[in-house]
């Protein structure tokens, strides 16, 4: 496995409930700014094997990526049984349910 996919891992089993990151929030954590649509291949293809909680992964604008649909939905449910809030517009405020990851090694 690459460095960028075991840190990039390690920043996804980190986030605790009630808390989102961004897809380019953990790539550049794992040291990769430009490495977004890394993580979204990461999330398609470890998510189970990894247990990653791929429903607290969200878009740079705050909102859930999967478009309509019973994934999106399921997101959003599991993200409101965690706490997390939605505006009117189904945005999550990142500053206030944004998580900072520690630096890594």
């Amino acid at each position: 496995m690459k460095p960028f996919t075991e840190k990039a891992i390690r920043i996804m089993q980190s986030i605790p409930e009630g808390r989102v990151m961004t897809y380019g929030g953990v790539a550049a954590a794992a040291g990769s700014p430009r490495g977004a649509r890394q993580v979204v291949r990461i999330l398609h293809s470890m998510s189970r094997s990894h247990q990653l909680p791929w429903h607290r992964i969200i878009n740079a604008k705050g909102r859930i990526s999967l478009e309509d649909g019973e994934a999106g939905e399921l997101q959003r449910l599991y993200l409101l049984g965690e706490g997390v809030e939605f505006d009117d517009l189904g945005t999550i405020d990142l500053k206030r349910f944004g998580h900072d990851p520690d630096p890594l090694d």
